[in-house]
């Protein structure tokens, strides 16, 4: 749901009742991850989707059935060979899906999670999606501090509900959750989290195309360069930071996780390396460096040197980018987009054409 929250939140701040789908489980080749929607409202407006266009058509007639009624629905989606019309996923997926009515002016939960949702708060939802009579659909919200807003309906539940929520709002994941009180309930929990971080290092003009790829991606994006001549916000328009200071010396003092990309684009050693024999002792998403084979091969020797092991230089991602002979730019930024995108998803990066690996891959940790 939280996918399609700027559209939600405007018909909440309308007053518009809407009936939500939103994808709870997955499995085989399915086209969207836990927690992708459609939304219909009284209108007939449609916001989202939940299979790339599958069973869409079955999905908007359910959520018009379940907007009327007001009851919430589970549903399942899949692919039968033995009715090849019948509504199901073609890709041989299967998908679990819940419906459930949201009424601005009674579900204020709801509203305020969407909300958080579009401030870029970290906060997530928690909504029963299976369980006794009167539970689906009811729903938590869930700050960073642990502090809530909502009820289950029982104390000790909220209490559990609150604790297997914050976990996954740590870990800033989104994923369904089995809890007991009394009888056994299912929790579909969507996280909000400000956006991943990509830090280009080098204000070079391949940085200018990869920061613009960098934000298509959904990544907020920061420029480092020590030279002021070169690192501007006119060069960077599309960067959400542009910073002026030695690269090793910004690193120190920015934030960074388990989400964050880091580009080093410079090819200079007093740069370079400095930077990389921190960023290589973090668990970072992801650690790429460009420059020739034989500028990786003298970084190499110089990180050696500098004391990283060989276990951390196993994770640098140097030359950087996939091999799609790339010449501008533009297809340079691709090609490390492209990289990072194997590397965090578990892709292969071969060509799908004749190859047997899966084409939509598990969800990342």
């Amino acid at each position: 749901m939280l996918d399609i929250a700027a559209d939600l939140h405007r018909w909440c701040e309308q007053g518009r009742p809407f009936a939500v789908a939103t994808v709870v489980a997955v499995g085989g080749s399915s086209p969207r991850e836990p927690g992708a929607a459609l939304a219909v409202d009284a209108d007939g407006t449609a916001v989202g989707s939940v299979s790339g266009g599958c069973v869409e058509g079955a999905v908007y007639d359910l959520c018009q059935q379940v907007l009327e009624s007001g009851k919430p629905v589970l549903e399942r989606f899949g692919y039968s060979d033995d009715d090849a019309f019948a509504v199901g996923l073609t890709c041989g997926g299967v998908i679990d899906v819940f419906v459930q009515r949201v009424d601005p002016a009674a579900d204020l939960t709801f509203v305020t999670g969407l909300a958080a949702a579009v401030a870029g708060e970290a906060a997530a939802v928690a909504r029963v999606v299976q369980g006794p009579e009167g539970l689906p659909g009811r729903g938590l919200l869930v700050r960073a501090d642990g502090t809530y807003e909502g009820t289950l309906g029982d104390p000790e539940l909220d209490r559990t509900a609150v604790g297997e929520t914050r976990a996954l709002l740590d870990a800033g994941r989104t994923a369904t959750v089995s809890v007991r009180c009394g009888e056994p309930l299912t929790l579909l929990v969507e996280a909000s989290v400000p956006p991943p971080r990509m830090l280009v290092f080098g204000a070079i003009d391949f940085a200018a195309a990869l920061v613009r790829i960098g934000r298509f991606l959904g990544y907020a994006v920061t420029v480092c360069d020590a030279r002021p001549v070169f690192a501007t916000a006119a060069r960077f328009p599309d960067a959400d930071e542009v910073v002026v200071d030695w690269p090793h010396r910004y690193f120190d003092r920015t934030a960074v996780d388990g989400r964050t990309v880091v580009c080093v684009l410079t090819h200079d050693a007093k740069f370079d390396v400095p930077l990389l024999e921190r960023a290589l002792r973090l668990p970072l998403a992801y650690v790429g460096a460009m420059g020739s084979r034989r500028t990786h091969e003298d970084r190499l020797a110089r990180l050696r040197a500098a004391g990283v092991t060989e276990l951390e230089l196993a994770s640098l991602h140097s030359p950087i980018g996939l091999d799609l002979g790339a010449r501008t730019p533009e297809e340079t930024a691709l090609s490390i987009a492209a990289e990072i995108t194997a590397h965090r998803r578990g892709g292969s990066g071969v060509p799908l054409t004749g190859a047997h690996t899966p084409i939509h891959h598990a969800p990342a940790a």
